[in-house]
């Protein structure tokens, strides 16, 4: 839910407690592609 509304992976990845953003993609289940492009969206 958070990665629709959001698109915020780096949020996400800091909910789950993963410490690689790899492996929040792959939970995510979305292809890298569209991870880069979220993560290139998000404001820091």
């Amino acid at each position: 839910m958070i990665s629709k509304a959001t698109g915020n992976l780096r949020a996400i990845q800091i909910r789950l407690g993963h410490t690689k953003i790899e492996n929040t993609v792959r939970y995510l289940g979305v292809d890298v592609k569209h991870a880069l492009l979220l993560a290139e969206r998000a404001e820091i």
